[in-house]
């Protein structure tokens, strides 16, 4: 387990069992009496309030009334929530657009600051422009839930990703590229990337794009990509 699956874990096991001992915890979630040790204090730390029962027999318990007061957001989360603001915005469809950058102003200022420089990398790759009136839009689907998680890693370590693409006709082609940016024009959400195969910039809509899987190896350059004049970078982060 991972950190944030480790005090998950924890959290649910003190819920559903009132008291545990540490090695129980540790048995639970498969770490050293050391490791739970540091994670009931990091829980504490997060606003969760956990007593302490000393002497043999004695466990740690979970308030029932406890809750996590600080934001242990990631950045393909507070991403997520950026670009679905970013596009609301563009489709002139956001009400309450003051109380919605307030809030996220709130959440970029919970994380470190290794994560908002992440987060301000990741805003680089977003371009948010106006769909042609001409566009078929009849035909949109469902985006694949692994496509942001795997742009996070795409496009911060610049790792080629792979995937397979449905084009307009319904054929199915795998492709590997170098992800370059990511354009929102509502209602339609692209991955622009350059594809060495065809040695050219390609746009593949999100909702066309199944199993993205990336690839390690040699990191590919940053490309300037073209935009249209009415697309623009977007960044809510102050610089």
């Amino acid at each position: 387990m991972n950190i944030r699956s480790r005090h998950d874990a924890i959290v649910r096991t003190l819920r559903r069992n009132g008291t545990s001992t540490i090695d129980d915890l540790a048995d639970e979630v498969g770490a050293s009496r050391r490791t739970v040790l540091r994670d009931i204090g990091a829980l504490r730390d997060q606003g969760f309030v956990i007593h302490s029962e000393c002497g043999r027999g004695g466990g740690v318990q979970l308030d029932p009334q406890s809750v996590q007061t600080t934001a242990r957001l990631s950045v393909s989360e507070v991403f997520a929530l950026l670009i679905s603001v970013a596009a609301m915005r563009a489709a002139g469809s956001l009400p309450f657009s003051d109380l919605a950058d307030a809030g996220l102003a709130k959440i970029e200022k919970a994380l470190p600051s290794d994560k908002v420089r992440d987060l301000r990398r990741f805003l680089d790759c977003l371009h948010v422009g106006t769909l042609s009136p001409q566009q078929d839009i009849s035909q949109i689907g469902t985006m694949d839930p692994d496509l942001l998680p795997a742009f996070e890693t795409a496009f911060l370590q610049r790792q080629h990703l792979r995937f397979q693409y449905r084009d307009a006709k319904g054929a199915i082609t795998q492709r590997e590229v170098e992800p370059q940016a990511m354009l929102i024009l509502p209602p339609l959400w692209y991955l622009v990337a350059w594809d060495p195969a065809r040695e050219d910039f390609r746009h593949f809509r999100m909702d066309r794009i199944s199993t993205p899987e990336c690839l390690e190896g040699v990191p590919f350059r940053q490309r300037h990509v073209p935009f249209e004049d009415d697309v623009c970078p977007y960044s809510d982060l102050p610089r």
